[in-house]
C-alpha cells in the first residue's frame, strides 16, 4: 500500500493543446483557467505515425503565454533535437526511453539548460530497468494509450505499471513527478491518481468540454480525492 502522503507535488493538470484549435492557439491555451501546464506533443512521423508540430510553434507558444510548458518529444534522435525546447524556455522536456541513445547525457543537458527533465514509457516498455535513471531526471511519463493520437481509449493494463513506477519514486526518496498520458478523464483519472499518478494530461476531456477552465476544476477535484 502507498503512502498518505506519496505525492510532494500535488495534484496537477496538463491539458493536453493536441486536441485544441491549432488555427487559434493562442485563445486555446488562454482559456485553460487554472490548469497548472500546457501540454505540448511534438510528433514526427517517424517515433510515432503522426506529425504535429515542432520547435517554431513550441517557440510562439511560449511567447505568448505565462503558463508553464510541458513538451512531450515522441520523436526520432531526441538526443540531438530535445535540448532546442529547453533553451527556448519549456518547463518540461519529456524524450521518449525508447529512442534515446543516451539518456542520462540528453537528461543532464536539458536540466543545464534549465528544464526539468522527463522520461517517457510506451505502454509495453517496462519501468524497473529505468530505476538507476531515476537520479538523473525529474519526472517519469507512463503512457496509457500507444503514442501517436489523441481521443484513444484509456489502458487499463497500464495502472499496475503506474503504481509500480509510484513505488520505486517513493523508494528512491526522489522529487520525481509520475505523470500519465492517454484517454485521461474524469472516467479514468481517480484510477490512475490511487495508482499514483500526481501530473495528468487530458487532451479531448478539457478541450472537447463546453468550459475548458470548469474541466480542469473537475478533473483536479476527481484527482485529489484520491491522491
Amino acid at each position: 500500500m502507498l503512502p498518505l502522503a506519496w505525492s510532494i507535488v500535488g495534484i496537477q493538470i496538463a491539458p493536453s493543446i493536441l486536441s485544441a484549435d491549432f488555427a487559434n492557439l493562442e485563445s486555446e491555451v488562454d482559456r485553460l483557467g487554472d490548469a497548472d501546464l500546457v501540454h505540448v506533443d511534438v510528433m514526427d512521423n517517424h517515433f510515432v505515425p503522426n506529425l504535429t508540430l515542432g520547435l517554431p510553434v513550441v517557440e510562439a507558444i511560449l511567447a505568448r503565454t505565462e503558463r508553464r510548458v510541458d513538451c512531450h518529444l515522441m520523436i526520432d534522435e531526441p538526443d540531438r533535437w530535445a535540448a532546442g525546447y529547453a533553451e527556448a524556455g519549456a518547463h518540461n522536456v519529456t524524450f521518449h526511453a525508447e529512442a534515446a541513445a543516451a539518456p542520462v547525457r540528453l537528461a543532464r543537458e536539458l536540466r543545464r539548460h534549465g528544464a526539468r527533465a522527463g522520461v517517457g514509457l510506451k505502454p509495453a516498455t517496462p519501468v524497473e530497468q529505468f530505476e538507476d535513471l531515476l537520479p538523473e531526471i525529474d519526472m517519469l511519463l507512463v503512457m496509457t494509450v500507444e503514442p501517436g493520437f489523441g481521443g484513444q481509449r484509456f489502458l487499463d493494463v497500464c495502472l499496475p505499471k503506474i503504481r509500480r513506477a509510484r513505488e520505486l519514486v517513493t523508494r528512491s526518496g526522489m522529487d520525481i513527478w509520475i505523470q500519465v498520458d492517454g484517454g485521461v478523464s474524469d472516467e479514468t483519472i481517480e484510477r490512475c491518481a490511487d495508482a499514483g499518478a500526481d501530473v495528468f494530461v487530458a487532451g479531448s476531456a478539457v478541450y472537447g468540454a463546453e468550459d475548458a477552465a470548469a474541466a480542469v476544476e473537475d478533473l483536479r477535484r476527481l484527482a485529489a480525492g484520491h491522491a
